[in-house]
């Protein structure tokens, strides 16, 4: 298994079957593209699968970001005896759980560049935008 950089945090995201879920996971792959982070497979973490929990494991920081308050992402994490280093709650930001609706990809954008801002040093987080995680509600 090869990984693009140990400094980048890790990122797990839910990909169930509403549209929070999969602005979840556009949100996730959109930091990867971007190189904000690594996304890896919650679902293997949560079926137990040995070299994903050990990635998990590997001390990396942790981003969460569940489409529900179901926080499927955090309790596969959880599992296994992880915390996020940051968990990120969709419904909080005002994305809406919507069902046979595909999700908004600008949404997932702004969901990515609100994490962006988040992990942030302070002062580049200052001139980011949105500049809190709540912001992106629109």
């Amino acid at each position: 298994m090869s990984h693009k950089d140990a400094a980048l945090p890790l990122v797990y995201s839910c990909s169930g079957c509403s549209s929070a879920a999969q602005t979840a996971n556009a949100a996730a792959l959109e930091l990867d593209s971007r190189g904000s982070a690594e996304m890896s497979c919650i679902a293997g973490v949560g079926g137990g699968v040995a070299p994903l929990v050990r990635l998990a494991r590997s001390g990396r920081t942790i981003i969460a970001i569940d489409g529900c308050a179901l926080a499927c992402v955090r309790h596969c994490l959880a599992q296994h005896g992880i915390e996020a280093t940051h968990h990120v709650l969709l419904p909080q930001m005002g994305v809406k759980k919507k069902y046979h609706t595909r999700h908004d990809p600008q949404q997932a954008v702004r969901v990515a560049r609100a994490v962006e801002a988040m992990l942030a040093p302070r002062s580049e987080a200052m001139d980011a935008e949105p500049n809190t995680i709540e912001e992106i509600t629109t």
